[in-house]
């Protein structure tokens, strides 16, 4: 496998640098910041384009840098956190506020919205019912939004600084712990970046059993998510429906793998995951069973007039504010964009793949319903084929130099999730993961602007982003 490409820039060329990246076609698909070799903070740039993967390096003479957000609007919350976590400062990013630390003074992380009969509702971040610290602050005339201020990080674990120091191995087990419900996805995109520093290529059987684990992933969340959407009106035989229906999914990743998420089904350096041939036909046959059983629930969804008419037109994001934000994943589909990593993943087994977009990519809580519907339809018989032929013991072999860097980009449940590695030997010096959720969660925010604020319980739900992968 070709090492990553790896660009030292100075810091007065880091923005010129990063345009033209855009200019060719390319996407900055994460930023963050690391310590370099004199211990200065310098920042990195995941850039993707037609050649693959590359790395955009550069000191922040003085801790300061020139700021890229009016080039790609969706780093914003990257270059807060590098500010937050790094202190460097994003010279023309203004106003600059905080994200991961959490000031007490308002006007520090909130947004002045002003005007008569404006008036601020706080919600969070503890929560009612079951569910990680968020908290909302909804900028709104009556019930009508205007705006919306999130704060997450309330459990900010400093998961990647944990990691630091650490064998490959020991670090992919605090990676996993990121997020139960994305822990497939993490580690997978993690394992990759890591063989790739190594300049190592997986064989068939390891690329056959990751997908597996990511496509059952997918189809846990993506009914799991169906049953929230429902749960987000009210809607009782829908959410009760698909929560069976994502225990069963559990039940059978459980009897693959040992463990109902998936945890230590991924390793480096290839797959330990095997599967006997009677237990891969008990679970085509149970994903079969499922499979009969999810079609005619989703159409019933379809044709139930109250959940149409409160999903139908409740928050819209346009396909310009999917690009402008960087939307990933069935969100982004459901508003038209065709992005799909799974496309262009020679580390994983997608052959001939074609991502599925909703019938109606109309960007609202329908939309968004009907591409995780349309994604299940192919998930399934994906499914069924990997099971046909023996998940076996695989392993990963050199096939170019390697470097200190390596990286890799998967598509999670909920879209696009990017890992970076810098190893030092066989240790992680600097691991950075910017999930699909971290990408997202403008999103919510954007779609909710506009909205009644009893619709927010609902809109949230139709992009059910993690929480964890931001308290990382």
């Amino acid at each position: 496998m070709d090492a990553l490409e790896v660009i030292t820039v100075a810091p007065e060329d880091w923005r010129a640098t990063l345009a033209g990246v855009r200019e060719r076609g390319g996407t900055l698909a994460s930023l963050f910041a690391a310590a370099g070799g004199d211990g200065a903070p310098e920042l990195r740039c995941l850039t993707v384009g037609t050649a693959g993967p590359a790395l955009v390096r550069a000191a922040a003479a003085g801790g300061t840098i020139p700021t890229v957000v009016d080039l790609a609007p969706w780093l914003q919350w990257d270059e807060r956190e590098a500010r937050d976590l790094f202190g460097v400062v994003f010279d023309g990013h203004e106003p600059h506020r905080a994200l991961v630390a959490h000031p007490d003074d308002l006007d520090a992380w909130t947004t002045p919205i002003l005007g008569d009969d404006v008036h601020q509702v706080a919600v969070g971040p503890i929560h009612a019912g079951v569910i990680e610290s968020g908290h909302f602050r909804f900028h709104s005339v009556g019930e009508r939004i205007l705006h919306i201020d999130v704060r997450l990080f309330h459990k900010h674990r400093a998961l990647e600084r944990a990691a630091e120091g650490l064998g490959a191995d020991a670090a992919l087990a605090v990676i996993q712990r990121s997020c139960a419900a994305c822990a497939a996805a993490n580690t997978v995109a993690f394992a990759q970046a890591v063989e790739r520093a190594g300049g190592r290529r997986p064989d068939d059987a390891t690329r056959r059993a990751r997908t597996l684990l990511m496509e059952l992933e997918r189809l846990y969340n993506h009914v799991n998510d169906l049953g929230a959407i429902c749960a987000g009106v009210g809607f009782a035989p829908g959410a009760m429906a698909f929560a069976s229906f994502k225990e069963r999914a559990q039940r059978i990743v459980r009897d693959l793998t040992g463990h109902r998420f998936m945890f230590g089904s991924v390793s480096v350096g290839g797959s330990r995951l095997s599967v006997p041939p009677e237990t891969a036909a008990a679970a085509r046959a149970a994903l079969a069973a499922l499979h009969r059983d999810v079609g005619p629930a989703w159409r019933a969804l379809l044709f139930d007039a109250s959940l149409r008419d409160r999903a139908v037109g409740a928050g819209v994001l346009t396909p310009d504010e999917a690009r402008r934000l960087g939307t990933v994943g069935p969100a982004a589909r459901a508003s038209g964009i065709h992005r799909d990593a799974r496309e262009h993943s020679p580390g994983l087994w997608y052959p001939g793949f074609r991502a599925a977009l909703p019938a109606d990519p109309a960007g609202d809580v329908a939309a968004r319903m009907e591409a995780r519907a349309v994604e299940l339809e192919q998930t399934f018989p994906m499914l069924d084929e990997l099971l046909g032929s023996p998940i076996a013991p695989g392993r990963s072999t050199v096939e170019g130099p390697g470097g200190a860097h390596g990286a890799a980009v998967v598509e999670s449940a909920r879209g696009e999730t990017s890992c970076a590695v810098e190893m030092e030997g066989e240790r992680v010096r600097r691991v950075h993961l910017r999930t699909s959720s971290f990408a997202n969660w403008p999103s919510v925010a954007r779609a909710a602007t506009g909205a009644i604020l009893p619709d927010f319980p609902l809109i949230n739900k139709s992009f059910e982003l993690c929480y964890a992968c931001v308290d990382r």
